[in-house]
């Protein structure tokens, strides 16, 4: 697993040895940043189930001004943001966002990108689009990627979102989001 593109580009990162932790491809990542485009730089990032924090990363990389993750377990990708030196444009929070409402510490803030990379098949992405004050976290214009099964199907209809783009890559549909 590396970096793309930017100023970290063929950096590799630390992975995780757990058989429940599944990086974004790097083919996929890559995929997905070329539809971002330019929108990343100076984006204000939210990299949710962050895992080894390569999304974020790249998003850095690419010259996001900052990206907060969040995780349940924070190790690989306090590892990994020092093995790229984004020490000052990253914050991490050790969080089981699944299990529970939004941080407080992300309250006030706004992003203009944000990342759910859950595990399949457990309907994360739903919920965490529904969290209380979820809404009040994203920018006029924020996207939202969210990266699920083939085998699932993203249920938004009763939200102020709209899945404005899809793509499949193999067994993994990523959802493209944006407020209405």
């Amino acid at each position: 697993m590396r970096i793309i593109s930017g100023s970290c580009r063929g950096r590799k990162l630390v992975k995780i040895d757990h058989q429940q932790i599944r990086p974004t491809s790097d083919r996929v990542r890559e995929a997905v940043f070329n539809i971002l485009g330019p929108k990343v730089q100076k984006a204000r990032v939210l990299d949710l189930f962050a895992g080894t924090g390569a999304l974020g990363i790249e998003a850095l990389s690419r010259g996001a001004r900052h990206v907060t993750f969040i995780d349940q377990s924070c190790d690989i990708i306090h590892q990994n943001i020092d093995r790229c030196r984004f020490k000052e444009k990253s914050f991490v929070i050790g969080y089981d966002i699944a299990k529970g409402p939004l941080p407080k510490s992300l309250y006030g803030q706004l992003f203009d990108i944000v990342f759910i990379d859950p595990p399949y098949g457990k309907g994360y992405i739903e919920l965490t689009l529904q969290k209380k004050s979820f809404m009040d976290i994203l920018d006029k214009n924020c996207i939202i990627i969210a990266e699920q099964s083939f085998k699932e199907n993203l249920q938004i209809r009763r939200l102020a979102l709209d899945i404005y783009r899809q793509k499949k890559y193999s067994k993994t549909i990523i959802s493209f989001i944006n407020k209405i």
